[in-house]
């Protein structure tokens, strides 16, 4: 269904963003990029993360405090929804579907070169590590708030802004969105910084250059700010048995 919903808009445009040069086989590059970070973000984290305010409320999380391992990892991999996988399957085919389009179109084609494969694998770990950074800073609020039920809606309308190209948010009074969500919470660079190295490989269109780098340090930053907040909520943890 998400696929056909993006080929009843090529079908009314040839390309979204006017330099963003995202045409149909490109964006769907995007799309692939972005089910490959959803699905590893929902099969080891998203599952954990909902369950850290049950931990809480039943007292459960001082038997993760008592064990010697550090509490954030053993919390964020407790449990897996491997069905959430089937979506990363679905991201390969994608994938490979759209690049053979890309490298045999008549006009432009896309020429793959071996850093690509480095390049592309790496940032999708960088997105991955936003994204969890994001949900542990957001699960860590239980601590303070009790039964935190509305995490998974909260997490659904911020991540949403980086399932499209940031070009669209460059607009009138969009570019608050986008100078929110790439320089506050930085979903924009998630996908957007993988997908641009795989379909559009470092273009030297503008300014593109500097987004690896950005994206580099939006990761370091995200990591450390969630660990910050998520070892503050531990400090104001009162165990359920005192």
């Amino acid at each position: 269904m998400n696929i056909g919903f993006y080929i009843i808009i090529f079908q009314h445009t040839n390309m979204i963003g006017e330099e963003g040069g995202w045409k149909q086989y490109e964006f769907f590059v995007f799309l692939a990029t972005t089910w490959f970070i959803n699905s590893i973000v929902q099969t080891f984290f998203m599952p954990n993360a909902q369950e850290f305010s049950e931990l809480i409320r039943t007292g459960n999380l001082d038997f993760a405090l008592l064990k010697p391992i550090d509490t954030q990892f053993l919390i964020s991999f407790q449990k897996m929804d491997w069905a959430s996988l089937s979506n990363f399957v679905m991201a390969v085919a994608l994938l490979v579907y759209s690049l053979i389009n890309l490298t045999s179109q008549p006009e432009n084609p896309l020429t793959l070169h071996w850093s690509m494969f480095l390049l592309y694998p790496f940032f999708i770990f960088c997105g991955v590590m936003i994204m969890y950074s994001i949900m542990v800073a957001l699960a860590s609020t239980s601590i303070w708030l009790g039964r935190n039920q509305t995490l998974y809606n909260c997490w659904f309308y911020i991540t949403n802004f980086s399932r499209y190209p940031m070009e669209i948010y460059q607009r009138g009074w969009g570019w608050a969105l986008w100078g929110a969500f790439t320089f506050v919470i930085p979903v924009l660079v998630v996908v957007n910084i993988p997908a641009r190295i795989m379909a559009q490989p470092l273009r030297p269109v503008g300014h593109q250059w500097y987004w690896p780098f950005i994206a580099l340090a939006a990761t370091l930053i995200s990591v450390l700010s969630s660990r910050f907040v998520f070892k503050k909520a531990l400090g104001a943890y009162r165990s359920a048995s005192s």
